[in-house]
């Protein structure tokens, strides 16, 4: 089990551990209306953001997954956020104990095809890692049509139309591809 994030490099990224210099670039990011119109709806304050980050590294020792920051590899710039979860959310069907995957990134790293980069980099170590899971999941707003598309190239579908706080929401499943050896 893992009790803190491994680094993970793909051709142009590195997800790695959060650190609490990510604090500023997260902040505003979850502060930009644009970034969360689809996620909360409403702009995170500092608190919120501090909170975010600190759920993060602390998923790791509890569940054995969590987050990561990602960071470009040329220019080390913050490029976002990704991760597992299990949030115990009110939700049908529930979704305890399957690893809800999540990403979020900064308007300036939109449309650069970082967020199918970076889920490719999670569900496969989710598929190599996670050996009590045989499913992972993700929830979009419908209106959030990129997500969508990364979900789908990142082999999740569409399994169930529901809502979530009042919300109507798409649930998308990903069935763990295990090697045989």
């Amino acid at each position: 089990m893992f009790s803190v994030a491994p680094a993970i490099a793909t051709s142009r990224l590195i997800l790695r551990p959060v650190a609490s210099t990510d604090f500023a670039a997260s902040a505003a990011m979850w502060s930009d209306p644009h970034v969360v119109r689809y996620i909360t709806g409403k702009p995170s304050t500092p608190q919120e953001s501090w909170i975010r980050l600190l759920r993060y590294a602390g998923l790791w020792p509890l569940l054995g997954f969590g987050g990561w920051v990602l960071e470009e590899r040329e220019s080390g710039e913050f490029a976002g956020e990704v991760g597992f979860a299990d949030y115990h959310r009110t939700i049908e069907p529930s979704l305890d104990g399957i690893p809800e995957l999540g990403w979020v990134l900064p308007v300036n790293m939109h449309g650069k095809g970082y967020a199918t980069e970076a889920v490719r980099a999670c569900v496969a170590w989710a598929d190599a890692n996670l050996p009590a899971a045989s499913a992972t999941a993700c929830i979009i707003s419908p209106e959030n049509l990129p997500s969508i598309r990364v979900a789908e190239k990142c082999g999740f579908t569409l399994a169930h139309h529901t809502t979530y706080n009042g919300q109507p929401i798409q649930l998308f499943m990903r069935q763990r591809s295990v090697a045989l050896i």
